[in-house]
C-alpha cells in the first residue's frame, strides 16, 4: 500500500473505534498516526520500513508500527478486517450523513437504540433525536435533510468513479477473440457529471462467450439480467452495467443511440425524418413503407445497391448532412444546427494541458508533501506547477498564516533555483472570501505571490445577492487571479450556495480573472453549461484538479471532460499556455 493508503485505513481504524466507543487516547493515536504518515515522503516510509526504523518517527508506537509495516508489505491488516466486521453496517452507513461524526452516532445508538438509517429517520419524525442532549431540533432537522439527499443522490455515481470501473471493462471486452469492437457508451461517454448505469456495446460474433465473461467479472454482487445478447449486472457499490452485442454493421447506429441523450437523439430523427429516412439503433432506412426500422433494416440486409454503407458514426453524421459531433456535445443544445453551418471547433482535449494551479500540500490539508507533488507533476510531463495551500481562516484545513505563507514561498523559490525538477512551481494562495468579500491576506502579503486562487469556504447560507456581491468585491481586488469553485457544490452531497453566476462572469471578465473548471470529481464546478457563452465574451478558463494527493492532479481529466460539454476550445484555456507563455501572462499582470 501507498502511504496515503495506509493513512487512510489508520484514520478509518480510529473513527471504527470511536464508534465502538473506544479510549479516546487510542482513537486519538491512529487520527495522529495518519497525519504524521501524510507528512512522510513515500521513498522514505519504504527506507524506514524496511530499515525497521519506523518507530523513531514521533508518535508511532510500537503497535502502530507493527501495523504500518503489515499494511505497507502486504497490502492488508487483519486486526481492520475483523475491526470492521465487529461493527454494524448502518452504523457506518451513518457516518454518510453529513454532520453525523463518531461521537453522535454512538449517542445515537446508546440512548436510542439506532443501528440503521430507517430507524434514524423514525427517530428524527418522532422528535426523539432533537430530545437529546447536544442534539436539537436543527440538528434533527439538518439529518433528516442529509439522510432525503443521500436517497435522491444515491441512485447517481460520480463520472470519476463509473469511469474507473468502466474503463478496465471496455479493456477486457476488446481483448476477446470474439469481440470486433467495444465502447463504452450513455452519459459516461457523454461526460455528465454523474452516472446512473454503465452502457456497454460490442459487435461480436460469439455473442455466447461474451455474455458468459461480462457475468463472471469481479466485484459483480447480482446478475440482474442474462439472455443471448443482452445482459445486466450491479455491483457492490450498487452500480449497474447492461451489455448489448449488435451485428457489425448495426455497430455505428447502435452507438450514437445508447450514447444519446435523448434529446439529441430525438433532433437526430426529426432530421433524418425530413429527409425521408427513419433513424434508429438498427440503421438508417427509407422512411416509407411496411414494418419497424429493425424490419426494415434485416431486409436491406444483403441488398447492397440499396443499403447505405454506414459503419461509423462520422459517416452516419455526413450521411444526414452534417459535421462529427462529439459525443461531449450531444445534448440537443444546438449542437445539430452548428454542424450543419461547418466543421465544430476543436474541443480542448488532455494532452493540450501543461500544467494546473489549484493544488494542496501538507502544509495545509493536502496528503503529500510539495517535493511529492512536483515529482508527480513532472511525471505526469507537465512544465509548470501551481500550489496553493489554504489560508489562515481555513482553520479547518490547517490554513496558513502570514509567517508559515512566507516560509512555504521560500521553500518553493529555493526548489526551482535547485532545478531538480523539470517542472516550475509557482507560489499561490486558495485565499478565503470573507463573509463581507475581504480577502483573507492583506495585498502586501498577496503581493510576494506569483497568483491569488479566491474561493468562498464560510458563511454558505447567505441570500444570492449578499453571496453574488460578496464574490464580486474578491473578484475585483487587485491581486485576485483566478476564482476558485463558484458555487461550493459537492456532486451527490450538497447543492452549492445561492450565487448569480452571470453577474460574477461579467464581474470576472471585466476585470479580467479567471474563473477555474474546479476538477475534482465532486465539483467540477463552474458547470459545464455556463462556459460557452461565457468564454465566447472573452471569459477564460483554468482547468485546476484542486489536488490533495499525487494521485488527484489526474482529475484534470474529469475537468476535461466537462469543458468539453461548454465547447471550449485550447485557445479558452489558460493552462493549455507553455511556461514562458504563462510567466510573461503573469508578469503583464503585476
Amino acid at each position: 500500500m501507498t502511504k496515503n493508503e495506509i493513512a487512510d485505513v489508520l484514520g478509518e481504524i480510529g473513527t471504527l473505534l470511536e464508534l465502538k466507543g473506544e479510549n479516546p487516547f487510542k482513537v486519538r493515536a491512529y487520527q495522529t498516526g495518519a497525519r504524521a504518515l501524510e507528512a512522510i515522503e513515500e521513498a522514505e516510509l519504504a527506507r524506514l520500513v524496511a530499515a525497521e526504523e519506523l518507530g523513531t518517527i514521533k508518535g508511532f508506537g510500537e503497535a502502530l508500527v507493527q501495523k504500518i509495516t503489515e499494511l505497507h508489505t502486504t497490502g492488508r491488516l487483519e486486526f481492520f478486517e475483523k475491526l470492521r466486521a465487529s461493527i454494524e453496517p448502518g452504523l457506518v452507513e451513518m457516518l454518510q450523513i453529513p454532520g453525523l461524526g463518531p461521537k453522535k452516532i454512538r449517542a445515537l445508538h446508546d440512548k436510542l437504540g439506532l443501528a440503521d438509517l430507517a430507524a434514524l429517520t423514525q427517530a428524527c419524525t418522532d422528535g426523539r433525536v432533537a430530545a437529546l442532549d447536544g442534539f436539537g431540533a436543527k440538528t434533527q432537522e439538518k439529518i433528516l435533510a442529509g439522510i432525503k439527499n443521500r436517497e435522491a443522490y444515491g441512485r447517481r455515481h460520480l463520472w470519476w468513479d463509473a469511469w474507473e470501473v468502466a474503463e478496465p471493462i471496455v479493456a477486457g471486452l476488446r481483448a476477446l477473440p470474439a469481440v470486433k469492437r467495444a465502447e463504452a457508451a450513455g452519459s459516461l461517454r457523454r461526460g455528465m457529471e454523474t452516472v446512473g448505469d454503465l452502457d456497454f456495446l460490442v459487435a461480436a460474433a460469439d455473442v455466447a462467450a461474451v455474455v458468459e465473461w461480462f457475468v463472471a467479472m469481479p466485484r459483480v454482487k447480482e446478475v440482474t439480467a442474462k439472455g443471448e445478447t443482452k445482459a445486466s449486472v450491479r455491483f457492490e457499490s450498487g452500480l449497474q452495467a447492461d451489455l448489448r452485442i449488435v451485428p457489425e454493421e448495426q455497430f455505428g447506429f447502435a452507438l450514437h443511440h445508447f450514447t444519446g441523450s435523448k434529446d439529441h437523439n430525438v433532433q437526430l430523427r426529426q432530421r433524418a425524418l425530413t429527409r425521408g429516412l427513419s433513424l434508429s439503433e438498427w440503421g438508417l432506412v427509407p422512411a416509407e413503407g411496411e414494418g419497424t426500422a429493425k424490419e426494415k433494416a434485416e431486409k436491406l440486409k444483403g441488398r447492397k445497391a440499396e443499403k447505405t454503407q454506414i459503419t461509423t458514426e462520422g459517416e452516419l453524421f455526413q450521411a444526414l448532412g452534417l459535421h462529427f459531433i462529439p459525443p461531449e456535445l450531444r445534448e440537443g443544445l444546438g449542437e445539430i444546427e452548428e454542424a450543419e453551418k461547418g466543421e465544430l471547433p476543436r474541443l480542448v482535449e488532455r494532452a493540450d494541458l501543461r500544467g494546473a494551479w489549484h493544488n494542496h500540500t501538507t502544509a495545509s490539508d493536502g496528503r503529500n508533501t510539495l517535493i511529492e507533488m512536483t515529482a508527480a507533476a513532472e511525471a505526469l510531463g507537465w512544465e509548470y506547477l501551481g500550489i496553493a495551500d489554504h489560508s489562515k481562516s481555513s482553520v479547518q484545513a490547517k490554513g496558513l498564516s502570514e509567517e508559515r505563507l512566507r516560509r512555504q514561498v521560500e521553500e518553493i523559490r529555493a526548489l526551482n533555483a535547485a532545478k531538480k525538477f523539470s517542472t516550475h512551481v509557482f507560489a499561490g494562495v486558495e485565499c478565503d472570501i470573507l463573509p463581507d468579500g475581504r480577502l483573507d491576506f492583506e495585498e502586501a502579503v498577496l503581493a510576494k505571490l506569483d497568483y491569488v486562487v479566491v474561493s468562498v469556504h464560510s458563511a454558505f447560507t447567505q441570500d444570492e445577492e449578499t453571496m453574488t456581491e460578496r464574490i464580486i468585491r474578491a473578484i475585483e481586488h487587485p491581486r485576485t487571479t483566478m476564482l476558485g469553485h463558484l458555487t461550493g457544490r459537492l456532486l451527490l452531497r450538497r447543492d452549492g450556495y445561492r450565487v448569480d453566476a452571470g453577474k460574477v462572469i461579467d464581474a470576472a471578465i471585466a476585470n479580467e480573472v479567471v474563473i477555474e473548471m474546479n476538477a475534482s470529481p465532486w465539483r467540477l464546478d463552474m458547470d459545464w453549461r455556463h462556459w460557452r457563452k461565457a468564454a465566447e465574451r472573452g471569459l477564460m478558463c483554468a482547468i485546476n484538479p484542486d489536488a490533495h494527493e499525487t494521485a488527484g492532479l489526474a482529475h484534470v481529466g474529469a475537468g476535461v471532460n466537462a469543458v468539453r460539454k461548454g465547447w471550449l476550445t485550447r485557445e479558452q484555456v489558460l493552462n493549455t499556455r507553455p511556461l514562458k507563455a504563462i510567466q510573461a501572462w503573469l508578469a503583464a499582470r503585476g
